[in-house]
């Protein structure tokens, strides 16, 4: 420490302060520091120092100023002007940060620290590159820098360069083995490479040594989760966001996870407080959990467009403007994590086979993981060009997109797992598109266009969305009609099923399942002699959970059955062994829904606000038995007592979905598919005149 203004007096009580600052002492040094503030208001070292207190106590505002008044006195004080970055950084002033760096560096090139600092404000900045360039200059003057380490090993993560990240977090630990952010990053790395276990480890070393840090706790949660620990996920989860109450991320898993194992012993405390935690500013809640918790279309918009800002959406470097070529097929791509052996790839693989090969050119890129299956082989030949984009960052997949001279890009993931929308938040094609996979808005200006229906979202309901609303004629979910189902099905018996009785099925999944939905399936057991409920087996836990909470609503846990894996030939048989599929709320049926129709079963639903709380709704239109949509969960119970004390009309829509398999729209993914070119070409057309995007509605086909 150098003293700067001041006499013999005030240099004592400056390194008095010091020294109880260096002991933590704060309070002390404090106190101190303002003494010889009000003797000398213009002593650097005492501005300077109360400056970078104030920063370590969280009160980055203050900090600022001081530092502000000290970088007055000394305007060429590297170490200041590093500090005060370090604390705009912390504001999130990025390039007011990024300044006050590159002035310290221009006067001390080789200033270690301040090249760290600028590569977290770089990556901050949605620069990855320049944040990798500028650590490894750090590096180089300094090879032992663990910081520097770690944060390069961030950035290479999102470079998805996952083997070049792990060997950093390793040189890291080689030099300070307990060094916590180091073990907690490495474990993140390892869960990428699905190394739970190791990841488990690893996470429980950095608790050690750092016991109080949410956001190893969270990542503590995610290890225990995928190693199904659902218990010890929880309590993770719980941890982390009581250190630390703007975890949203923690937060929404805990939410998630409860219901997903049925545990509902605070369902509607933690529905109150998800929303309180997204009003108050938590970072980072994941849409998806709002989505699938809260029926409201205008908190879906906030969630989505909350999350954009915390994960840096909004900042990505947009390429320039492509040309507006003209040529005869229009360039299509769909983007998934999910083209494998999943619920996406058996929705899309027909419709995607469907394509005018006249008119368009498809391309496909898959973010996730060839799991070698013949579903994976199918949906590559369904496009005309495929690209296995899981080790390029996403700013090469944009200018990847681009030299394919792609027009519209279709992203089929939003915020589910395994996305990467920040390939699209690039500007990968002149018109971004959502699509299918998601199932409310993303929230995000880079996203043009969502598809939609007028029943799964009214054109009343712009307003909550960030997207424009293009409108398919008839319904917005296509199907494979390919599916084969098992002929002859096994008998009731096979699957724990009465011979005689009601049979109501919900094969969606678990954490769909709310208190008052199951309430209400309750008391249709009661009333129902002789039925069962048939649910889907996700997990041990939850079945255990349905079956307790059953036996606290007077109905023996028997009556619940357990539907566990099995082919999707002899899955779909399954269906014609149930009486009526039951809906969920506020979280409808999607592909469930189609699978049972398809396979003739009569689906109950409710009809909620949103877009997630519709899709069994349009199904059900599209296929031509709207009686089977109510409005409300009154209607709904009634409607399902009434069904089943009456076999007669139960029969009657079973035949009625036979004969309307083949003439009504629902399964005419041939139809949906010209739908849905015609839509692209008028997006396109709108983008070809220069004009803006804007909500429309396609025409109907003819016939």
């Amino acid at each position: 420490m150098v003293m700067q203004g001041g006499g013999a007096n005030l240099l004592q009580i400056l390194q008095r302060a010091f020294a109880a600052h260096q002991a933590g002492n704060a309070a002390e040094a404090e106190r101190l520091y303002k003494r010889v503030i009000r003797a000398v208001p213009g002593q650097f070292d005492a501005l300077h120092l109360l400056g970078v207190l104030k920063a370590e106590w969280g009160f980055h505002e203050e900090a600022d100023h001081l530092l502000k008044k000290a970088l007055q006195v000394n305007p060429r004080s590297v170490e200041a002007l590093n500090n005060r970055a370090n604390v705009l950084w912390s504001l999130k002033h990025l390039e007011e940060a990024l300044a006050s760096c590159e002035r310290a560096l221009a006067i001390r090139p080789d200033y270690a620290e301040a090249l760290n600092n600028r590569g977290n404000i770089l990556h901050d900045l949605a620069r990855p590159e320049d944040a990798l360039a500028s650590y490894d200059r750090a590096l180089t003057l300094r090879p032992d820098y663990v910081n520097a380490l770690v944060n390069r090993a961030d950035v290479l993560r999102d470079l998805q360069r996952f083997e070049e990240a792990l060997r950093s977090c390793d040189r890291a630990l080689a030099i300070r083995p307990g060094f916590a952010k180091a073990l907690v990053n490495r474990a993140i790395l390892l869960q990428d490479f699905k190394r739970y276990d190791e990841a488990l480890a690893s996470l429980e070393q950095a608790l050690k040594v750092d016991p109080n840090k949410a956001e190893t706790y969270n990542h503590l949660g995610n290890a225990l989760y995928a190693l199904r620990r659902y218990d010890a996920a929880i309590a993770s989860y719980r941890r982390a966001f009581e250190l630390d109450p703007r975890n949203g991320t923690a937060r929404s898993l805990y939410v998630l996870l409860k219901r997903q194992i049925c545990d509902w012993t605070t369902a509607a405390r933690d529905e109150a407080e998800l929303i309180e935690a997204l009003d108050s500013g938590a970072k980072s809640i994941l849409p998806l959990v709002v989505i699938s918790t809260i029926d409201d279309p205008a908190i879906q918009l906030k969630a989505g467009r909350r999350y954009v800002v915390d994960n840096k959406l909004d900042r990505q470097a947009v390429l320039a403007p492509p040309a507006r070529a003209a040529r005869d097929k229009l360039r299509v791509a769909y983007l998934s994590a999910d083209f494998r052996d999943h619920t996406m790839s058996v929705s899309t693989a027909q419709l995607l086979e469907l394509h005018d090969r006249g008119r368009f050119e498809t391309y496909g890129f898959s973010l996730g993981v060839d799991d070698g299956s013949d579903l994976r082989k199918r949906m590559i030949r369904s496009f005309d060009k495929f690209f296995d984009v899981r080790s390029m960052s996403d700013l090469e997949v944009a200018h990847q997109m681009r030299a394919l001279e792609i027009d519209v890009a279709v992203d089929l993931s939003g915020f589910t797992d395994g996305c990467r929308p920040a390939i699209l938040a690039h500007r990968a094609a002149p018109i971004q598109v959502n699509y299918l996979g998601y199932v409310g808005t993303m929230g995000a200006d880079f996203i043009d266009y969502i598809i939609v229906d007028p029943i799964l979202v009214p054109p009343d309901q712009q307003v909550s969305f960030a997207e424009k609303l293009v409108h398919l004629p008839e319904c917005y979910l296509p199907s494979d009609t390919t599916r084969q189902i098992a002929e002859p099905g096994a008998p009731r018996s096979a699957y724990g099923l009465p011979d005689n009785g009601v049979v109501f099925a919900c094969f969606n999944n678990s954490y769909k399942i709310t208190p008052p939905i199951f309430e209400i399936w309750m008391r249709l057991l009661q009333s129902v002699s002789g039925s069962v409920l048939w649910v889907r087996s996700d997990n041990e836990r939850a079945v255990e959970n349905l079956r307790r909470e059953a036996g606290a609503r007077g109905v023996a846990s028997d009556r619940l059955i357990a539907a566990g894996r099995c082919p999707l030939p002899e899955h779909l048989a399954r269906y014609r062994l149930a009486d009526l599929f039951l809906d969920t709320l506020p979280y409808t049926a999607h592909s469930t829904a189609v699978d049972g129709l398809w396979a003739g079963l009569p689906v109950l639903t409710c009809a909620g606000r949103s877009y997630a709380a519709r899709s069994a709704a349009s199904l059900l239109s599209a296929i031509g038995v709207p009686e089977l949509v109510t409005s409300n969960l009154e209607e709904y119970e009634a409607l399902a007592l009434k069904l089943a004390r009456d076999p007669g009309l139960l029969d009657g829509l079973r035949d009625r979905l036979a004969r309307n398999r083949s003439t009504t729209s629902l399964f005419d993914t041939k139809r949906l598919c010209r739908h849905l070119e015609d839509a692209y070409q008028e997006m396109h057309g709108r983008w070809r005149r220069g004009e803006p995007a804007a909500s429309f509605a396609v025409p109907a086909m003819p016939g």
